[in-house]
């Protein structure tokens, strides 16, 4: 397969992914919230450094960075759910989630520099 039809396919598959989250959230939250909460970018990101013939030692380092950084990252939807339940403006809660997470991250990774 070639450099530009490997990359196409990963493009797609990884859209795919996206578009079938948003499809699943117009019929059931809670369906669509199972399918996001999986770890798909990971997993397919962990694929298609397999598929490049990344060492597996690599792929393993990812794997903890990653453990490491979701942490973070769930502030982004407790921040979220709470300020829009209390009435803020969805740009507004979208925003300071976003900040929110942003410090965490930027916590962490003062802390625990190899995450």
């Amino acid at each position: 397969m070639s450099t530009f039809a490997l990359y196409l396919a990963k493009t797609v598959v990884s859209a795919l992914v996206i578009v079938a989250v948003s499809e699943i959230a117009r019929r059931s939250t809670t369906m669509a919230a199972l399918v996001a909460s999986l770890p798909l970018t990971s997993l397919l990101a962990f694929v298609w450094m397999h598929l490049d013939g990344t060492e597996p030692s690599r792929i393993a380092e990812l794997s903890l960075k990653v453990l490491w950084l979701v942490l973070p990252s769930l502030a982004f939807f407790v921040v979220l759910a709470l300020l829009v339940q209390r009435g803020w403006g969805f740009w507004a809660s979208l925003g300071s989630a976003v900040a929110v997470t942003a410090a965490g991250y930027a916590v962490l990774l003062f802390f625990h520099p190899e995450a």
